[in-house]
Parts: C-alpha cells; structure tokens; sequence
C-alpha cells in the first residue's frame, strides 16, 4: 500500500497516476516546459502510461565522485586529486540557512508535495503559454537529483552526458518513475542532503561543502544567510551566476534568492532587505587539483602513485574498471613516500643542478628489504611550461608509468656482471691482464646455446694509464673497462642477463636486455627507480623485492569507509649472502679509496657503490647504498643532445662531467639527509686478499675524481653508445701480497669484437 506524505495530500504513486493522466494531454508537462510533438520524442501518449509501468523501478545511484587524497608515509598530505572536487557531508553539517534556501528558489512546494508537483507544473505550462517559449521549470528537486544521478553515472563521456540530459519526454518519464521511489525511500530530509551533494555550483565545485570552501573558504556549516542565498542561486546557472566572473548578475540572482526566502516565510523582510545590503564578501580559494599541487616536489611521485593504480590489476580487472574507481575517488591514499628522505633530495638537487641548466638530474630513494619508494625529485620540476623547463615527464621511472625511454647507466651495471661471476663460482680475487685497449674476445656464450662472434671491435679504458693486470678489487674501484669485458666473456652473457633479472634490472622501454657482451659497460638504457631498486638487492644481501609506493587505501563511499587491497612487494632471493656480501665489499672500496670517494658518507656510517658515466658523455650516474637505503642519481640530457663537456651545472663549471663529481655529491647529500636520526648498521664483509704488490702504472696519472668510461657499442657488438668505468686517482698502492701470483695469470687476451665501453 501506498505511503502518504505528512502534509502531502495523495501518495507519491497516486499523484504520478493523477499526473500522467493530466499529461498525455500536454505532451510534455513532467519537464514543466512546451516541447514538441511526443511523437517526434520517440513515446507517444497513448503508450505513456505502459511504458511507465513497464520502467524498472531500481535507480541505480552511484557512489558520489569525491576528492582524492594521497598521504606521505607519516599522514601528510603530497596532494588532492579528483575527477569532481566534492566532499560529502551530513545535512547536519550543513547550513540551515543554505538548506531553506535552495528549497525557497528550487522548489518552494518541496515539504507538501511528492515525487511531483502538480500545482507547479500546471503553474509552468499556463507561464510558458502566456510567454510562447519555455519560461519556466517545474521539476522539483528529486527529480532534479534523479537527473544529476544519472549525469554523475555518465561521469565524463560527452555521449552519456548527453542521453542523461537530453530534453526527451521518455527521458521525464523514467526521472517521475525514480523520483517516486526516493520519495518512497529516503524520504525529504535525505532526499535534500544528497542534492545539496551532488548539485554542480560551478568553478569545479560539486556538492555544497566543496562550493562553500571555493567561494568562501568556509565549512557548509558555517554558510550565513547571504552566503547560502548566493549558493543557491548559482544552481540554476553556474556560469552566468559565477560570483567570480560576474559579480553583478551573482548578486542580483542572490537577491531575487533573498526575496523568496522572505515570501515563503523563511526570514523575515527585514532579514533579507539587511542580507541584500551585504557585499558578496567572498573569499575564494582557487581549485587545487592534480599532481602538479604536491608539496616537497613529490609530482612525479604523486604521478607514479596514479600510474601504479591504473595499471595495477589488484584495483580492477580492466583499464576501464581501474579509471572508474580512480575517478570516484574518496580514497586516502597512504604512501611510502619519507617526508624526511624527500625533502633531502629535493635540496640536494637544488644544490647541485640548476632547474634552467642545460642537463637534469633525476633521484630515487629506496628501502632494502621491503621494496618501498622513500623518495623520488627531479631537476626539472612539474608542469607544462617548457620555458620554464617544466615537464611532466618522470625521469626517474620507466616508460610505463610515465617515464622516457631511459639512459645507458654506464660502468654502474658492473656490480651486476660482478655478481653473475660471484655467484656462478668465479673468486674474487680473478685476475686478468686489463691493458689498455683491445678487442671484445669472441666468440661469447650467449643463452639458448647461441654464441657472440663479432671481430675486430675494441675499447679501452679511460686513462692509458690503466694497465694491468688487476683483480676485481682495483678494477671495480678504479672501473677498469677491459678487466669487465674479459670477465664477462669468460663466464658469458647469460649468467649476466639472469642475474639482472633477478634484481628487477630491465629496459625502460619496456624490452629486453640484448645479449651482447657491451652490456657489461652498461649499453641497455634503464630507468633510476631501477638502478635503486637493483642495487638495494646488494643492502638487502642478496633479497631483491619489487619496489612498491602504496602502503594502504581507504575508500569512503557516502558515510561509510572500506580499506581497498594494495600491491604488496615481492621479494626473491637473487643471489646468495655471500655473494652480496662480496659485492658490499667490493662496493666499499669504491667510496672509500675509489672513484666514487667524494660520496662517500664517511667513517660513521658504512656505504657503497659505483660511479658510471656514458659515452660522449651524455649521462653519469652514482648509484649507492648504505644497510638501510639505496639510491640512484643520474644526471644528463633527456633528449641525449647534449655532451657534459665544457659546461656548466648547478653555477659550477665543468670541462668533462665524471660518475664521482657531480653525481656522487648529489648522493652524498642527499643520502647524508635522508639519513640523519636513523641507524648506522654495517655490511657483513667478506675479505678479499689484495692482489700481489706490483708498481701502479697509474700512479699520479688519473684523472680529477678517477672517473673512467667510453663505451662504444653498436647491435653488432655492442656499438650502442653506452656508458662506461672509470679509472682510478692515480693514488692508490697495494699492500704486501698475501698470495703468490700463479703462473700463466694473464688471461682473455683473444682477439674479439663487440663494443662497448663503460667509464665509471
């Protein structure tokens, strides 16, 4: 049976059934306006009343698209995103002035009728007649807000917006039909809280919360008379009464808003003629919307955090479903980002490069063990405006989640060759003869049982002066080039390649590592995230996890919240302990004695790492770690123009850019700051006899910071412009042997080609 309305008269369903009657006759009443022949509508009047009773009877509401806001891992805000910017709230909490208000203008009639009213259409049919046109409305506020329902389902398709809006009488039929069950369900109070919600008030303010803090910078609740007198009437037309761009149409809609309320009885004459005295008195706030309002620098990362969530199947089966939620919105989203950590980064690189610098720099802080992205800062900062140069373009990350094609990382892949041989029993303390220059050996192993068999393609280390033989202690520390390339063809690309997948090491555009043995002076362009990530696999001893930046997600949906599941880290072991703890060891001799000495954070707290500059110089890279965090720095040219030759970066000029010089004290500082407060822990070390005492052919002869690297490599031999190692200060002496060198050490002097070439 049929509710009735207190102060209703008939029930909702009798008075659609009284309507409908009456409107058969007018065409199109239920819209409250003259329209065309129902006919050309597409639902003739004669079937109007079937077609009604055949309408489901379900109005699917979606939940109400709200802001975004994403976290730090501490709770501070990096940011609020949103598709509509809307903040749902109790009508409680909202102004009584404001809620009399948008009934006085809206619907006066709205506590004493049902789902329609019939006085207002009949009111608004004998208005338009007498003007010929379409001068007045009668829709009452629930079917207003059955209207809006269905805009806010058709989100932002320009198609569905259309059919959700469309002037048909087919279209008023299912509104009436909807619109008697809300009145049936939720009743006027409800009914009026989610209008006042879901209403668009302009200036991308969507619900009356939203629009209060943009107009007013003030709570809903807090709206005066004058103020919700303004609100109110921007409704019917948000951009012809935009207080902000007209000030004067705004006021006088606000005061034909006042009038009514004092004719319905809501306040008295005196209070409105006071109220319309009232300047508009606005304080506006602007929108704040997207990654490009994130604090301490952290767009990019803020951008990364809506690339994982697009893309990530643990929010949505499809493309489709993953963008539906994301435009909801209402999440919170706490991330793994390190307020500490990220504010370090962001001044190191201020320090160090400058925004309008002819190169960039890119940064990246992870934690070993647990995958997390602690920090993540660029040179060039967020934003469209190329003489500024602004970017949108995370240098730091992987094509995929809105990165470039990546950077050749030079004589930092190294370690990764290191560890191949490590771990597949080659010893540490394997000594080649290391000259100057010479060919790639060939032929090479490849994996599948191909082999590498270029001629006649050679390299050479940074400095003539480098000569061998050497051990892997002093080439990893001086970053001899062709030590690394007769390791690698000794013990063959394969172990190489797998070994870098086990650390998560992968091109940034998205293929594979080519087989060629110039990768081990560092030929495949990859992404700084990964180089971080890979070297906390070495902190980690040996446990590689993939790196994550969500730690939760809360989903409010109305007034109730649910947590949403996140991608969790996986981690694998890569290698074994000892192998990475030989590789820390290794590793520490390049801060301490090495090429990367001026990143080195001093005796206080143990760290490690690798300098690596490219070919031409185009690129050079620190990547290094202590227990507790890893990070890479790289700095060069996006667009691979520009040769770090003769130029000038962050006020200090540079005749050749090294791995140790620039990006080295970029990782230093801010490694120092991200750092400070937090534990020391040490390596677990392994020894490493030193190699026989022999006189140092590069003593006195190095260059400033030791930094060494040419990799020349192409698809045939590795002659892909990649980066290199890097040569020792010229400095350092071997202690007295504690071993006798066997004989025939000299080893991988065949002639070969495949080039490449890494400097560190």
């Amino acid at each position: 049976m049929s509710k009735k309305r207190s102060g209703g008269g008939l029930s909702p369903t009798q008075q659609a059934a009284k309507f409908l009657g009456v409107s058969v006759l007018a065409g199109a009443v239920m819209a409250g306006i003259a329209l065309p022949a129902a006919g050309a509508l597409g639902l003739a009047a004669k079937g109007s009343v079937e077609s009604f009773d055949e309408l489901p009877t379900n109005l699917k509401t979606p939940p109400l698209s709200q802001r975004t806001t994403i976290l730090d891992s501490e709770g501070g805000t990096i940011a609020t995103v949103y598709s509509r910017d809307r903040t749902v709230v109790d009508v409680k909490n909202i102004s009584p002035y404001m809620q009399k208000a948008i009934v006085a203008i809206e619907d006066s009639r709205f506590y004493q009728h049902g789902a329609v009213d019939l006085k207002g259409v009949l009111r608004a049919l004998n208005k338009n007649a007498q003007s010929g046109g379409v001068a007045q409305g009668a829709s009452t506020l629930t079917q207003q807000l059955v209207k809006n329902v269905a805009v806010e389902e058709a989100g932002d398709d320009p198609t569905k917006v259309a059919q959700a809006t469309q002037q048909t009488l087919g279209r008023k039929i299912r509104e009436l039909k909807y619109a008697i069950q809300l009145e049936e369900e939720l009743g006027k109070k409800k009914i009026l809280e989610n209008y006042l919600n879901i209403t668009f008030f302009g200036q991308q303010a969507y619900g009356v919360e939203a629009a209060s803090q943009r107009y007013f910078s003030r709570h809903a609740k807090d709206l005066s008379l004058a103020q919700s007198a303004l609100l109110a009437g921007i409704v019917q037309s948000p951009s012809r009464y935009d207080p902000v761009n007209d000030e004067a149409e705004a006021t006088k809609r606000r005061n034909t808003v006042l009038q009514r309320m004092a004719e319905v009885g809501d306040v008295s004459q005196a209070e409105a003629d006071k109220a319309k005295e009232q300047p508009l008195g606005l304080k506006v706030s602007k929108p704040k919307n997207g990654c490009i309002t994130a604090v301490k620098g952290a767009g990019f990362f803020c951008d990364y955090v809506r690339e994982v969530f697009l893309t990530d199947p643990v929010f949505g089966k499809s493309k489709e479903a993953r963008a539906k939620v994301w435009n909801q919105g209402g999440l919170t989203i706490r991330t793994t980002m390190d307020p500490q950590a990220q504010n370090s980064v962001q001044n190191s690189i201020k320090d160090h490069v400058y925004q309008d610098d002819q190169v960039a720099t890119a940064a990246t802080i992870v934690q070993p063990g647990t995958g997390k992205i602690l920090a993540m800062g660029q040179s060039r900062p967020y934003g469209i405006n190329t003489k500024k140069n602004e970017t949108t373009l995370d240098l730091s990350v992987d094509q995929d989640m809105g990165g470039g094609a990546g950077y050749q990382p030079g004589s930092t892949f190294k370690p990764i060759v290191a560890a191949a041989a490590i771990e597949g029993g080659t010893p540490a303390t394997k000594i080649y003869s290391s000259p100057y220059k010479m060919d790639y050996p060939s032929p090479v192993q490849l994996c599948d049982s191909k082999v590498w068999n270029e001629k006649g393609v050679s390299l050479t280390n940074e400095n003539e002066s480098e000569v061998g033989p050497y051990d892997m202690k002093t080439a990893t520390a001086k970053s001899v080039n062709t030590y690394y390339v007769q390791l690698i063809s000794d013990i063959g690309v394969c172990p190489v390649t797998e070994m870098a997948a086990k650390m998560g090491v992968e091109r940034a555009d998205g293929g594979k590592l080519q087989q060629r043995p110039s990768i081990a002076l560092g030929t495949q362009e990859v992404s700084p995230l990964t180089m971080a990530n890979a070297y906390a696999t070495f902190a980690a001893r040996g446990m590689y996890c993939t790196p994550v930046a969500i730690e939760s997600i809360t989903q409010r949906a109305g007034e109730k919240s649910k947590s949403l599941q996140v991608p969790k880290s996986t981690c694998s072991r890569a290698m074994s302990e000892n192998t990475a703890d030989t590789i820390n060891t290794l590793l520490k001799g390049v801060v301490e004695d090495g090429t990367g000495s001026e990143a080195g954070l001093g005796p206080s707290r143990d760290s490690a790492g690798k300098t690596g500059t490219t070919d031409e110089r185009y690129a050079a890279w620190f990547v290094g770690y202590t227990p507790n965090m890893a990070g890479a720095v790289w700095v060069g040219d996006p667009a691979h123009k520009r040769k770090m030759q003769n130029i000038t970066i962050g006020g200090v000029g540079y005749g050749k850019v090294f791995g140790g010089k620039v990006p080295g004290p970029i990782w230093r500082d801010m490694m120092t700051g991200a750092l400070e407060g937090k534990d020391a822990p040490q390596f677990n070390t392994v020894y490493i006899p030193d190699m026989p005492k022999k006189e140092d052919p590069g003593k006195g002869k190095g260059n400033d910071d030791g930094d060494n690297g040419d990799n020349r490599g192409n698809d045939n031999g590795g002659n892909d412009n990649g980066g290199g190692g890097n040569g020792g200060d010229g400095n350092t002496t071997f202690p007295t042997p504690t071993f006798s060198i066997p004989e025939n050490f000299i080893q991988g002097q065949s002639n070969g080609n495949g080039n490449g070439g890494g400097r560190g």
